[in-house]
């Protein structure tokens, strides 16, 4: 009967409950649970299966260059990151407010990290999420496509609820970048959520962009509901390469060390 019954879950595509209806019958023996409960423990069995794909599909079209969660974060390292508030932010509130995040800051101080750990917090809270770097971004945008295959992509980056844009600031923009970033932000205004990160003042932002106006209009709707983080210290991926670094200048020193005590030795 078991048998007959995990033909059945295939044939309707309940891995979830297959995978445990073993398990579940022989509980069920010898707890004498009720035909309620029983059925109540297989579909649950189920729906944490799917929701478990679900969240996996989710995490590979967000496309995160290098995912870790929040709860890796060395918050030791740059005490100038309110803990409080970025985990205030990992609820995924301001998604559903629709409002927007700018994390400024020198590279290296930890911009990146914070976005895709948000981005995946908000995807475990159920949310859509899609990461890339602005470069990435403004190439596709601004491709020689067809008129459909120019909506299809910028479909792609206004339907996610949270879009994760980094590395604004690291170089000067192709021309006519700003009209694409413009249209992008204004669809995208008060209707989605986009959090952006930059190592650049905003006030540099128009010299980026090679645009002033647009860089005007971009940072006028982008900042009215806009939450600013500004983070300052040292260079956070630059942390394990410290300890490397005086390793390497130890052992540089050892034969001079090796040297001098045969010198010593001699005289």
């Amino acid at each position: 009967m078991t048998h007959n019954l995990i033909d059945a879950c295939r044939q309707l595509r309940l891995s979830g409950l297959a995978g445990s209806l073993d398990l579940r019958v022989q509980e069920a023996t010898s707890h004498q649970l009720p035909h309620v409960q029983f059925l109540e423990l297989l579909l649950q069995d189920e729906l944490n299966v799917r929701a478990q794909r679900q969240l996996e599909r989710r995490k590979k079209t967000a496309g995160f260059r290098d995912l870790k969660p929040l709860e890796d974060f060395d918050w030791n390292f740059n005490p100038s990151i309110k803990r409080s508030q970025i985990f205030d932010l990992a609820t995924g509130q301001f998604i559903r407010q629709h409002r927007d995040i700018l994390l400024l800051g020198p590279p290296g101080v930890g911009k990146s990290f914070l976005a895709q750990a948000l981005g995946h917090a908000a995807i475990r809270a159920g949310f859509q999420v899609l990461y890339c770097s602005i470069f990435d971004l403004v190439r596709e945008l601004q491709a020689d496509q067809s008129p459909v295959e120019a909506q299809r992509t910028l479909t792609r980056y206004l339907k996610p609820d949270l879009l994760c844009i980094d590395d604004f600031g690291m170089k000067h923009f192709p021309p006519k970048s700003a009209e694409a970033l413009l249209e992008l932000v204004v669809r995208r205004h008060q209707n989605r959520s986009t959090l952006l990160t930059s190592n650049r003042p905003i006030e540099e932002w128009g010299q980026l962009l090679g645009d002033v106006p647009a860089a005007t209009a971009i940072l006028d709707r982008f900042l009215q509901q806009a939450e600013i983080i500004s983070i300052t210290g040292r260079s956070y991926r630059l942390r394990q390469a410290q300890p490397a670094t005086a390793t390497a200048e130890t052992k540089a020193a050892q034969p001079e060390k090796k040297s001098a005590d045969k010198s010593e030795k001699k005289r």
